[in-house]
């Protein structure tokens, strides 16, 4: 998931690494961007050796951007080799089991508008049918064993429940979306999560571009 969201941030623009982190981090959430130093760099050089990424030239470093307990070395900018092009091609395409999970999900969603429609639904209704697997596994834990569990365990199930549900019925306007060709709603200036001031959520099964 690593190489594939490197490959897919340098074919916006060359970066150096600290660049490339911090658009991780922009593009993909603080949680799926918790990426280290010590796995972003290794990562940077096996996809140079590989020959889809190559240096282009060194900027110097200023102070904030030096990771700590490192020298303050002057930044290689990287950049995506037509070589590098093909691998994001080929990996952008891929809608296997691996696409489904939490951090493989977000990374290829972050790339969906490079990503063709089949694969995009592919990917959005394996993603439903996980969260739906997870969601029903939380219904069975509170079903059968609620009483059992502490006050706190038990808030903390019943949250979990409640995310699963927000996420398929998510899940469910994107899959209509993609059926009938629309792009998701973007959210406009004095609104919250693409709805108009005092407009109420969108209920199960409906699709905010349905309303006028």
């Amino acid at each position: 998931m690593l190489e594939l969201a490197i490959l897919g941030l340098l074919q916006e623009a060359p970066m150096h690494g600290y660049e490339l982190r911090k658009e991780l981090t922009a593009k993909l959430g603080a949680i799926r961007a918790a990426i280290s130093y010590g796995s972003l760099y290794p990562t940077l050089r096996r996809l140079q050796a590989a020959g889809w990424i190559a240096e282009a030239t060194e900027t110097p470093a200023t102070a904030e951007e030096v990771p700590a307990l490192t020298s303050r070395r002057g930044r290689v900018v990287y950049t995506i080799t037509a070589e590098g092009k093909e691998r994001f091609a080929q990996l952008i395409a891929q809608a296997g089991p691996e696409t489904y999970d939490d951090t493989g999900f977000g990374v290829h969603f972050a790339f969906f508008a490079r990503t063709d429609q089949a694969t995009r639904l592919r990917i959005l209704e394996g993603r439903r049918r996980r969260i739906e697997e997870r969601r029903e596994g939380l219904r069975d834990v509170l079903g059968r064993a609620a009483e059992r569990l502490d006050a706190y365990t038990l808030e903390l199930q019943r949250h979990g429940l409640d995310a699963c549900e927000r996420e398929v019925r998510w899940l469910e306007e994107l899959i209509a979306n993609e059926r009938s060709g629309r792009a998701p709603t973007v959210p406009q200036p004095g609104t919250a999560g693409g709805r108009r001031e005092n407009e109420s959520p969108p209920q199960p099964g409906e699709s905010r571009t349905e309303r006028p």
